[in-house]
């Protein structure tokens, strides 16, 4: 287990987006203002997201990804030139109105270093703060929805190639964080989650790309990016956030049993149980002993606040299969991973919901 600090209570990224960014994001897509118009607006969002974390008692905080339109972000703003886009989606926004958002597809180039997002968002947010900061970064394995046979294969034959060219990439990345003073990672994997599902395993096998190898090659790219030395890396396992809706049903044991052995350098799983769709705790088990667990007990998806008690009578049940020490909380998922589909909750239940996962972690 790192050295760093435990962190009982967290938020996962993602925020709602006000709405005041999202139009001042219309007008710069419009071109009716300038980048610098735009990086001020998203400099008073992401404030005003680190102030509500640090006032609800969070031990470790983030931007609330507001320099970001999706959790995807990441990934899209470092390889832009290797993509091929359609036209752009008209996306209904959370505050009302609409606005276009960017439609890549596939990958028809081979990939190159561009921007770094997680410096942007770091650098903004460690002098503002006395808490740890924690950047999230998507798997190497979400290209997996970029790699065509009929488009793609020309660069990268192999999809895993591909994954492996990014993997790279977001190394360097992690280690410029590092550098720079960055101690905590999220590693974002609905890729590797929505694998509990059987029908999911069958649609990744037609796209061409071997679900065996995705849990071999992939847990070793994954573990690869969490052995960049003074970070702690955390690994999310969701399987789905887009206004309410999942992508995946099915417990953690068939997956659990098969990435927690293989990926021996990450720290931390994040795992979501906010519903009967989770499974029961029983995979934990299987966790190594020095390794942690974050808990995933309050949803982003429900317009109501859970109670406190309903959610350490939760953890009770988890504990029967792993230290109680050794359990944290957050809320499933964030609450915007993608700003066009975010999660229909209100920003007062949004900010509840914060106050309740440090409740929680305080009762631990």
């Amino acid at each position: 287990m790192s050295d760093t600090p435990a962190v009982r209570g967290q938020a996962i990224g993602s925020l709602l987006r006000p709405a005041y960014l999202t139009a001042a994001r219309a007008d710069f897509r419009a071109g009716r203002s300038t980048a610098a118009d735009l990086k001020a607006v998203e400099d008073r969002a992401a404030l005003e997201a680190l102030r509500l974390q640090e006032a609800a008692g969070l031990d470790v905080v983030n931007d609330g990804e507001m320099r970001r339109t999706s959790f995807m972000d990441h990934l899209l703003a470092t390889v832009p030139g290797a993509l091929d886009h359609e036209a752009p989606i008209a996306a209904d926004s959370e505050s009302g109105g609409t606005y276009e958002v960017d439609n890549p597809i596939a990958v028809v180039e081979r990939i190159t270093p561009g921007r770094n997002i997680g410096v942007e968002e770091y650098v903004y947010l460690r002098g503002r703060t006395d808490r740890p900061v924690k950047i999230t970064v998507p798997s190497p394995l979400m290209l997996y929805g970029f790699w065509s046979a009929e488009r793609t294969a020309g660069v990268y034959p192999d999809p895993f190639d591909l994954f492996a060219d990014w993997t790279a990439l977001l190394r360097a990345q992690i280690e410029e964080l590092a550098a720079l003073g960055c101690t905590r990672v999220q590693i974002d994997a609905p890729d590797m989650a929505v694998l509990v599902d059987e029908e999911q395993r069958r649609a990744r096998e037609e796209l061409g790309i071997s679900v065996e190898r995705t849990l071999s090659e992939g847990c070793a790219l994954i573990d690869s990016l969490a052995a960049v030395p003074g970070v702690s890396v955390s690994l999310h396992l969701c399987k789905g956030n887009f206004r309410g809706m999942w992508a995946a049903s099915g417990g953690y044991g068939w997956l659990a049993e098969r990435v927690f052995a293989r990926t021996p350098h990450v720290d931390t799983y994040l795992l979501e149980y906010d519903d009967e769709r989770s499974g029961d705790f029983s995979p934990l088990a299987a966790l190594p002993e020095d390794k942690r667990v974050v808990l995933g007990l309050v949803s982003t998806k429900r317009d109501e606040v859970e109670p406190l008690e309903g959610l350490l009578a939760r953890v009770g049940e988890a504990s029967r299969y792993v230290d109680r020490e050794r359990v944290s909380v957050s809320p499933q998922c964030g609450f915007a991973s993608v700003a066009a589909g975010a999660n229909l909750i209100s920003a007062a239940t949004q900010a509840a919901k914060l106050y309740r996962v440090a409740e929680l972690a305080a009762a631990l």
